[in-house]
């Protein structure tokens, strides 16, 4: 069973919720992994209407390396060790739109310019999400090609500048 503890106030953020219940950390033998389960995210599908443009926003813009491309339709990029696959949805149930991906950057307002300045159309500026005891967690929001949203994400620590 996983034991689960209380952050009361630890956790607050600028929209007035207070406090999370969050799994106590463990051990890379966890008990998913002792019972046969998942231990990490290996794959991460993200459902593409043109695979062409989306290799470039995810390759050029983004500046993920692509791995390979397979037919029909598939192209693999590395973010940081887990794999996402670029695919045209399958079937008339497939989902059309990705859940959100979050991506880990150094730099939140740099890579904001940045990734601006190659045309991304933000939905809003960088801000902070939450103000953590040993750092503040900051987003901001965006569409890729293909309309699916991701955001990119920065913790910062006292003594540093977002």
């Amino acid at each position: 069973m996983t034991k689960y503890r209380r952050r009361g106030e630890v956790a607050t953020s600028d929209m007035g919720s207070r406090g999370s219940i969050v799994p106590e950390r463990e051990s890379p033998s966890s008990r998913a992994a002792e019972r046969g389960g998942p231990t990490r995210i290996g794959q991460i599908a993200i459902p593409v209407g043109d695979l062409d443009r989306a290799v470039r926003f995810y390759g050029d813009v983004l500046g993920l390396r692509l791995l390979f491309r397979a037919p029909p339709a598939l192209a693999f990029f590395d973010c940081g060790g887990v794999r996402l696959m670029l695919s045209p949805p399958e079937g008339p149930a497939a989902p059309r739109q990705a859940a959100i991906v979050y991506y880990v950057v150094a730099d939140l307002d740099a890579t904001y310019r940045a990734l601006s300045g190659r045309g991304v159309a933000f939905l809003d500026a960088p801000h902070r999400v939450a103000r953590l005891p040993d750092h503040e967690l900051w987003m901001a929001f965006c569409r890729d090609s293909e309309q699916n949203l991701l955001a990119l994400m920065s913790e910062v620590r006292p003594g540093t500048e977002e």
